[in-house]
């Protein structure tokens, strides 16, 4: 019961991120960007990424960085346990709305 309660408190919070930057970034926006709403939906797509991937894999979502740049195009890096949650990251990604392609550099994590 409470492992759904903090993924889902998990998801709320990842989805809610991206208003809590704009809003902070209200006054200052990056100069790399021709119009707002493009880093709006850079956002969103990172945000909807990473709420699939806490859904789908609680546990190796702490080791995966996902960053989307202004063409669509995502960036994965970070460990995971085993090939197969590398497979299911990045296949997510690839389904995800407004991707255009997925970059990794994700590895799979070495026991000491």
């Amino acid at each position: 019961m409470k492992t759904k309660l903090v993924t889902s408190l998990f998801i709320l919070g990842t989805l809610l991120a991206p208003v809590a930057a704009l809003a902070a970034d209200a006054t200052e926006r990056s100069a790399d960007r021709a119009h707002p709403m493009t880093w709006v939906k850079d956002s969103m797509i990172t945000t909807t990424i990473k709420a699939k991937l806490a859904a789908d894999h609680p546990g190796s979502m702490k080791n995966i960085r996902v960053d989307t740049d202004k063409d669509g195009v995502v960036w994965m890096t970070g460990t995971a346990n085993n090939q197969a949650e590398i497979d299911q990251a990045v296949t997510t990604a690839r389904s995800t709305a407004g991707v255009k392609s997925v970059w990794t550099d994700l590895t799979i994590k070495k026991d000491k």
